[in-house]
């Protein structure tokens, strides 16, 4: 079954190759000579807008059509999310930034925290407004038949009338991985649409995914990356799927849903122009608005091994069943969130937006059920730390929290935006989160200098399952306090010399990690965070030069361990052949060593320790990244310098190294009908 779908998949692959470059070709032959392009052949950012939403009210806020051509190539490697990439070493894995500032906070439910990037979520959601139906298709491939790696992705937007749209998406990766054991097959599937009408608005979602991962423990020494002829007699040269991985028999899947529904009524007057006794036009000038947002999100997470040799030789702890683990803990919310709003721009003194909102929240958490009589000698369980009758195997919340929001969305000089929530029952209660920013313009050397300054304020309840799990493997009862982070900071970007700095601090109180027995923690001191952030671009001609820089300094390396400095660089010509685009360069991203954490198949988090440093290692890319009217293709030659320079350290995390050396090839599609 596996082999037929690898076939079809390449040969929509080699389909859609043949007909992106014979197409345009044939068109070119076939068309009139006439000056004046067809309409669908005109630039579909210029007539094409796309935007994603934001909480809780779900305000509009516009972001770029995904068409660009310039570094496509790098969606095919798992260390193109961030420069400092910890990960498991397979693409569509589990992995974290260790930018400190880019990663996001740990969610409710943390498992799906490490495979964040590879899922729909409602901060990587658009919707279109195209005059005509697109479809954007992408596909990537590389590998043989052991370690074959391979991605489809494609959305599709179709306007019915100028105020609706529906769409759909679909993302499907599946990796043998370079390694043995750690293949990954990750599908999501979603649908979307909208109504933007006068009075009545309503933007909706759904989204599913279904991630399988092979889990394999890591290689059992680091050796056979390091010096392979140590432990081989002599033979430097070794094949990587031959390495021995910790785990064989262990697999994880995580399985969710999310429904997303946005629904606003504007109330308002008509406006309307005349000559003489005609009207010209009439325009429905909206002043305030009723606003309700439903969103219910699912997860599941399922951790299995049934080899009962290596789960307690791995593991050691056996709580709950002594022959096989089957961990199956999952996660349900329904939120409400009701807003009046009182709207930017009716009139010329309403210089900005006001909204008041309240959100109930109902969610459930269920984790693997004790079903076993531990007092039994012959079962030879591991006994269960002291508090832990007091865990429940099934748990329901309901919370409330109150809020408002500013906003100024409009304007060239000074936009912003604020948000403060306060919990009032459940957990929550005394909860406080406040955010905003605001962003302004002044003229430089015939350019302008955009100035963005922002800042948070968050005192949150600790997450549920930090504080009360129970697994084969893993059990706590824990009592800790509120978090309270603080962050603030303000950026400069100056567009005519590409020059963009980021700064930031934070300070953490009560900060929550996995120690180094991959047991929740709470850190009773603060912690502060340092984060200077430069990306620099030159030109000269056609050669081109991007940077990204980052700098941080945390103040206490065994509770936050990050690396002090990290940097991707990318050198390439751009240049144009007739209407082929061409970019052909080498890039490359390095951090410093540091105490890189280490990941725990069972919970699929991520915890400190310190007795190895990872990095100092340079991962370098060879590629030529074209474009041809709408398609885009590329060939890469990843980790190009492995054996070259740069030692043999290639490792994200002790025990995982990154792929060696490959040839990767992808194309994508913009079809538009």
């Amino acid at each position: 079954m596996r082999k037929n779908s690898l076939i079809s998949l390449r040969t929509i692959f080699l389909c859609a190759v043949s007909a992106a470059l014979v197409f345009p070709v044939c068109a070119q032959e076939m068309e009139p000579k006439e000056d004046a392009p067809e309409a669908n052949e005109e630039d579909l950012s210029k007539h094409s807008t796309s935007w994603k939403l934001i909480a809780p009210l779900g305000l509009r806020e516009q972001t770029p059509m995904d068409t660009l051509m310039l570094n496509y190539y790098t969606n095919a490697i798992p260390s193109f999310v961030s420069p400092a990439w910890v990960t498991t070493g397979n693409l569509g894995a589990e992995g974290i930034n260790m930018i400190f500032e880019e990663r996001p906070q740990m969610s409710d439910f943390f498992f799906r925290d490490g495979l964040i990037h590879w899922m729909p979520t409602a901060e990587n959601m658009r919707f279109y407004n195209t005059r005509i139906p697109v479809t954007f298709v992408s596909f990537n491939s590389s590998g043989g038949r052991d370690n074959a790696q391979e991605r489809l992705k494609a959305t599709f937007s179709g306007n019915i009338n100028a105020k609706a749209a529906v769409g759909g998406k679909l993302d499907y990766l599946y990796s043998k991985g370079s390694y043995e054991n750690q293949a990954t097959k990750d599908l999501s599937w979603g649908l979307f649409g909208y109504y933007l009408g006068d009075r009545f608005e309503s933007q909706a979602y759904f989204n599913h995914y279904n991630l399988v991962n092979k889990e394999n423990g890591g290689i059992v020494d680091m050796l056979y990356i390091t010096d392979p002829a140590e432990l081989q007699g002599g033979i430097s040269k070794i094949d990587p799927k031959s390495i021995p991985t910790n785990l064989v028999n262990a697999y994880t899947r995580l399985m969710g849903d999310e429904l997303y529904v946005n629904s606003r009524y504007k109330v308002g007057y008509w406006h309307e122009e005349k000559e003489g006794d005609s009207i010209v036009s009439k325009e429905y000038i909206p002043v305030s608005s009723f606003i309700h947002t439903l969103r219910y999100n699912s997860d599941w997470h399922l951790f299995i091994d049934d080899n009962s040799a290596e789960v307690s030789k791995y593991f050691g702890r056996m709580y709950l069943n002594p022959d096989k683990t089957y961990d199956n803990t999952s996660f349900w919310s329904l939120t409400n969130t009701l807003g009046v709003s009182l709207l930017e721009g009716f009139h010329r003194y309403a210089k900005f937006g006001l909204a008041a909102y309240a959100t109930h929240q109902v969610r459930r958490y269920t984790l693997p059920a004790d079903t076993l009589d531990r007092l039994d000698p012959a079962l030879n369980l591991t006994p269960l730390p002291d508090g832990l009758s007091e865990i429940r195997h099934a748990r329901t919340q309901n919370l409330v929290w109150i809020g408002a929001q500013l906003t100024k969305q409009k304007g060239s000089l000074l936009r912003y935006e604020a948000t403060a929530q306060l919990g009032l029952v459940g957990p929550v209660a005394g909860d406080v989160e406040i955010k905003g920013n605001v962003s302004t313009r002044f003229p430089v050397l015939k350019d302008s200098l955009i100035i963005t300054a922002f800042g948070t304020f968050r005192n949150e309840e600790a997450p549920y399952l930090t504080q009360n799990y129970i697994s084969n493997h893993f059990a706590w009862h824990n009592d800790f306090g509120k978090q309270r982070i603080v962050n603030f900071g303000g950026e400069l970007h100056l567009g005519r010399t590409d020059t963009h700095f980021r700064a930031s601090f934070s300070n953490l109180q009560n900060h929550i990690y996995f120690g180094s027995d991959a047991l929740p923690r709470q850190h009773g001191g603060s912690v502060q965070v340092l984060s200077l952030s430069l990306q620099q671009n030159f030109k000269v001609g056609i050669l081109h030069w991007d940077n990204k820089l980052n700098y941080q300094t945390t103040s206490n390396a065994e509770v936050l361990p990050l690396p002090a400095f990290s940097v991707y660089s990318n050198l390439y010509i751009l240049f144009k052949l007739a209407t082929l685009h061409v970019q052909l360069g080498i890039d490359c991203d390095y951090y410093t060593r540091y105490y890189s954490p280490i990941y725990n198949p069972a919970t699929a988090s991520f915890a400190n320790q310190r007795d190895l440093k990872v990095g100092n290692y340079p991962f370098c890319n060879i590629y030529a990244n074209m474009k041809l009217s709408k398609t885009r293709f590329y060939v890469m030659y990843s980790h190009a310098n492995r054996g070259l320079f740069g030692g043999n350290e290639y490792f994200s995390m002790p025990y995982y190294p990154l792929n060696p050396a490959r040839l990767q090839i992808g194309i994508a599609v913009d079809f538009v009908n």
